[in-house]
C-alpha cells in the first residue's frame, strides 16, 4: 500500500508488494516498530522489518552482549523474541493499524519450523510479507547454517513458499565462499527477493581480563565496517539473479543508499544507524528525492543498477 500523498517518484516493487520509497528498517535494530514510534514518522518509511520471530520464545543470551567497535557494532544478542504465538497477539495490535508494509523476520532450527511459522502468519492482518533469516543452524545437521549450503538453502525457501501466499525475501549470509551461489539457489526455489547481508562473524577480547567482550565470544558485526563487503555482495548478486536485491551493511547517509541502488538494489535497510541516529531513514528519503532532483531523474527505478563499471 503507499499513501495517497506519496508521489511515485521513489516507488519501488518487491514481487508482488509496492513500498512507497526504497528505505526500510533492518531487522533486529528497529525492536516491533511501536520502540520508534515517537522518534521516527513510522507512516513515511518504506516498509518495517521487525526482529527475529521464532516459533516459541527465545530468551537470547546472557549479557554483555553488545559491544562497540571501530565503525560499528558487535552482537550477540540470541534472537531473542516473543515468539509468533505472542507477536501476533500482542505486536500486530500497533502493527496493522500502520499504512506501511510490516514485513516480518522469522528463523528456525528446521525446515518444518521455518514452514510452521511462514504458515501461522500467512493471512494475519497488517502483514504484508516475510523475511527469512537462514544464518540459524540446522540443529538437526549437526547445528550447520542453513545460509552457508545451497541446497539446505533452497531447501527452506520451497517450504516457506509452500506455506504462504506472501511474497518472501531471504536474507542471506556473507559467511560463505560463493554468495551468487547462494541468491541463485534461492532464487530458484521461489524467492521474491532477496536481502543481503546479514552481520560478518567476529570478535573482541578485553586485554585487562584477557576474556571476550561478549558473553557469547563471538558475535555479529554490523554497521559502516561492513559496507564495503556488502557493497561488493549486493553488486554480484543484482548482476546475477532476476528477483529484486535488497541492500544492508553500513547504510547511514543517503550517499550509502544510492551506492547501494547504483549497484544494482531496488531497496536498502538500515541497521545500525537506528541505535544511535533514528532520524537516519527519515534523512535518507529525503536525500534520495534532492539526488534525483540534482541528477536530473524522475524516477528512482531509473537509477537502480546504473553503475558504469567499464567491465
Amino acid at each position: 500500500m503507499v499513501a495517497a500523498s506519496d508521489t511515485k517518484e521513489l516507488q519501488v516493487r518487491i514481487g508482488s508488494l509496492t513500498l512507497r520509497n526504497p528505505v526500510m528498517t533492518a531487522s533486529g535494530t528497529f525492536g516491533y516498530g511501536r520502540e520508534f514510534s515517537n522518534l521516527v514518522n513510522l507512516h513515511r518509511l518504506g516498509g518495517i522489518v521487525v526482529k527475529g520471530i521464532s516459533l516459541l520464545p527465545r530468551p537470547g543470551n546472557p549479557p554483555p552482549r553488545i559491544v562497540e567497535t571501530a565503525c560499528g557494532m558487535l552482537n550477540a544478542i540470541g534472537l531473542e523474541n516473543v515468539g509468533v504465538e505472542r507477536f501476533i497477539t500482542e505486536k500486530m495490535s500497533f502493527l496493522k493499524g500502520l499504512d506501511t508494509p510490516v514485513i516480518v523476520n522469522i528463523l528456525g532450527d528446521s525446515v518444518e519450523e521455518y514452514g510452521e511459522i511462514a504458515h501461522r502468519l500467512d493471512g494475519v492482518e497488517g502483514i504484508s510479507g516475510l523475511e527469512v533469516n537462514i544464518s540459524c543452524p540446522n540443529v538437526k545437521k549437526g547445528g550447520v547454517a542453513f545460509g552457508t549450503v545451497p541446497e539446505m538453502a533452497a531447501t527452506v525457501t520451497g517450504a516457506v513458499r509452500q506455506a504462504t501466499r506472501l511474497p518472501i525475501i531471504i536474507k542471506l549470509s556473507p559467511n560463505v565462499t560463493d554468495i551468487v551461489l547462494m541468491a541463485r539457489a534461492v532464487e530458484e526455489a521461489g524467492a521474491d527477493g532477496i536481502s543481503l547481508i546479514n552481520t560478518l562473524i567476529g570478535m573482541a577480547i578485553d586485554t585487562k581480563t584477557r576474556k571476550p567482550r561478549l558473553a557469547n565470544v563471538i558475535g555479529g558485526l554490523s554497521g559502516p565496517a561492513i559496507k564495503p563487503v556488502a557493497l561488493r555482495m549486493v553488486w554480484q548478486v543484482a548482476s546475477a539473479v532476476s528477483i529484486p536485491v535488497i541492500g544492508i551493511g553500513g547504510i547511514t547517509t543517503v550517499d550509502d543508499a544510492m551506492e547501494f541502488l547504483l549497484a544494482g538494489a531496488t531497496a536498502i535497510q538500515v541497521g545500525t544507524a537506528n541505535f544511535y541516529e533514528p532520524s537516519a531513514p527519515e534523512q535518507i528519503i529525503q536525500g534520495m528525492k534532492e539526488y534525483l532532483h540534482q541528477q536530473g531523474e524522475h524516477c528512482i527505478r531509473d537509477i537502480i543498477g546504473t553503475l558504469q563499471t567499464g567491465i
